[in-house]
């Protein structure tokens, strides 16, 4: 299969796209390069009263290259240049497990207070989460101490040979996956992203595509059977697509 290279000038007109169609979380990173785009668009929408700031939620992430106190808040700020946003909803860690044990990030005043506005750290985890590896254990970890699961690769679809091995399975091909679509009159698609819905878990679908971020929007006016969830809980494989990169 052949990797496409997408322009970046795209981010910007898929965020308009998704918030035409109903998406109010946004997720990026300094590390994707794209944060001109994607607030020139958010402006845009906006200006021209598609949507309120306030009903936007922004993500960004703090990349392991700040992972020093001094350097956290400059990180923001640059993202927040970037965007010409005054604020963002929320700031994580991009590839936490490049830490250090017991390293503190946010940086303090002379008396040792956090000088961010902020929530607990733990409130919020994004990690990778699909049929294929569905997190069911820290799920369930997670919804035992408040922590919201927020899936990247949710729909596994992305084939960067920088980011996954190309030669890795297709999600959306799996036969159980098709044959539920098929039954809900729906796409393997929008049945992995409402699986995981159902468990509780914060999906991130990524698509450049009007078609496609329209029909990822369209998954809260049907809904899985007990016997469906079984059957695509029964395709976990504890399998990564993501390669983790530590620049």
């Amino acid at each position: 299969m052949k990797i496409r290279k997408t322009p970046k000038s795209k981010a910007g007109e898929a965020t308009k796209v998704a918030i035409d169609v109903g998406f109010r979380h946004i997720d990026a990173a300094f590390f994707y390069q794209n944060e001109e785009e994607i607030g020139k668009a958010i402006r845009e929408k906006t200006a021209d009263g598609a949507v309120k700031r306030e009903d936007i939620f922004y993500t960004t992430k703090l990349w392991t290259t700040f992972f020093r106190p001094e350097l956290v808040r400059p990180a923001l700020e640059r993202s927040l240049k970037k965007l010409q946003l005054d604020y963002v909803e929320l700031f994580i860690i991009h590839n936490p497990l490049a830490m250090k044990s017991g390293e503190e990030l946010l940086p303090k005043d002379a008396s040792g207070n956090i000088i961010f506005d902020t929530v607990d750290l733990r409130d919020t985890w994004e990690v990778e989460c699909h049929p294929y590896l569905n997190q069911s254990k820290l799920l369930e970890f997670c919804k035992s101490k408040d922590i919201v699961l927020v899936a990247y690769s949710a729909l596994a679809s992305h084939r960067d040979p920088n980011w996954m091995d190309p030669d890795s399975p297709y999600l959306l091909e799996e036969p159980t996956l098709k044959s539920i679509a098929k039954k809900h009159n729906r796409s393997p698609g929008q049945v992995a992203l409402r699986y995981q819905l159902q468990w509780g878990v914060v999906v991130l679908a990524k698509s450049f595509s009007e078609k496609r971020i329209k029909e990822n929007f369209q998954v809260f006016d049907f809904e899985l059977t007990p016997e469906d969830m079984q059957a695509i809980d029964g395709l976990n494989r504890n399998f990564r697509y993501a390669k983790l990169q530590l620049m």
